[in-house]
């Protein structure tokens, strides 16, 4: 989905894709970006590409809300170390971002679910390192997660502050998945146990009405 211009592409599963369902772990704490720091990260993505417009010499209009997606990655390339370390970590996650998005879309139409699952740690990785989000019960979930056999790939939710990790998994590994992921969350976090929960699902063909 591009939220510029609300286009859309729903791509189908390729017949040689190999099985796998959602799995959802649930922190235990209900998500809110209240009081986060996500719209400071949004600031300075915003802040990032102002600063990089005016390295290149770019025009921008004095009241527009100029975004990364208004500078070339080649410009962000030239720059990038003028810019403040948080302000270049942030642009290195929203360029990588998009590129991942891009190669995950290749990746799910060839049916590889694989490197799919490996962009999507990658994205957790990023999320984590350069833009500085995921609250310590969520980084633990991606960090179990990607030590997990059987889990393809997945991420925390969102900004990452509460709420849940989602992953891919092979349902082959269901049970010994929700064991170690539960397991391992639980003993870093035990006052969470009764409130930490996994789910399994599978994924419908879009969203129908």
């Amino acid at each position: 989905m591009d939220m510029l211009d609300d286009s859309y592409e729903l791509i189908p599963n390729p017949k040689n894709m190999k099985p796998y369902k959602i799995a959802i772990f649930f922190s235990g704490l209900e998500r809110s970006l209240a009081g986060s720091v996500f719209n400071m990260r949004v600031d300075e993505c915003r802040s990032a590409a102002y600063a990089l417009m005016a390295f290149e010499g770019m025009e921008y209009g004095k009241f527009q809300e100029t975004n990364l997606r208004d500078v070339p990655y080649e410009v962000y390339q030239r720059h990038k170390d003028k810019l403040p370390d948080n302000w270049r970590k942030r642009a290195e996650h929203w360029y990588s971002e998009f590129d991942r998005v891009q190669r995950g879309a290749e990746a799910w139409r060839r049916g590889d679910i694989e490197e799919f699952g490996r962009l999507s740690f990658e994205s957790g990785r990023s999320s984590i390192y350069n833009y500085e989000t995921g609250s310590p019960e969520l980084k633990k979930l991606y960090e179990i997660m990607t030590e997990t056999e059987g889990i393809y790939g997945g991420r925390f939710s969102g900004a990452g502050f509460k709420g849940c990790c989602m992953a891919l998994i092979d349902p082959a590994f269901e049970e010994s998945i929700k064991e170690k992921v539960t397991k391992e969350y639980l003993k870093a976090f035990p006052h969470l146990k009764g409130k930490f929960s996994v789910h399994f699902c599978e994924d419908a063909d879009g969203v129908k009405l």
